[in-house]
């Protein structure tokens, strides 16, 4: 490209409208929408499988599903509460990385331990500022020093990860996830 037409189309794009943060627009405003649209992904998937199939496993060693859901749930109140805040956290064992020590068993319980889940997250990620959710702070030994933002992505995709293992569970049972049926996202 000649540099003259180069120059034009820098300056084009230079002023070119993009939304800013007085439209709305924000990385906390961001974090929180694709938290609320995971919430709603999760208790889709969660609940596509009937209540009796909910402690299949795929193999033996592996969790079931029941313990997948309670897995997720766990971890988003493990991970958010290095976000700080004031708000209570659910109760849970750092300790049991498996479930995180939720025992919840019928699948109305589960469905409402990731649903509380959620909710946690969404209000300590309510309370972050734009310039509270850039700030590094220390996050699990495993990841160091990060800032709030990565751990909420980081939260968003190890449940992904989640997601999709219980695709695979859901397709062993004969059960097309909702994301896949007609209409899905």
């Amino acid at each position: 490209m000649k540099p003259a037409l180069c120059a034009v189309f820098a300056a084009a794009i230079a002023a070119a409208p993009f939304p800013s943060s007085a439209q709305g627009v924000t990385i906390a405003s961001d974090l929180l929408k694709d938290w609320r649209a995971q919430k709603e992904t999760m208790l889709r998937i969660a609940d596509a499988m009937p209540e009796d199939k909910f402690a299949f496993k795929a193999t033996p060693p592996q969790r079931s599903y029941r313990e997948q859901i309670l897995h997720v749930a766990g971890a988003n109140i493990f991970l958010m509460t290095f976000l700080g805040g004031n708000v209570p956290a659910p109760p849970i064992s750092t300790t049991d990385r498996s479930t995180f020590g939720l025992t919840a068993t019928s699948k109305a319980e589960v469905l409402e331990a990731l649903s509380r889940s959620y909710d946690f997250g969404e209000a300590v990620l309510k309370q972050l500022t734009e310039a509270a959710i850039a700030q590094p702070i220390h996050g699990p030994p495993y990841l160091g020093e990060i800032t709030r933002a990565k751990i909420v992505y980081y939260t968003m995709g190890h449940t992904q990860d989640i997601y999709g293992q219980m695709v695979v569970y859901l397709r062993l049972n004969g059960i097309v996830p909702p994301a896949s049926r007609r209409g899905g996202v």
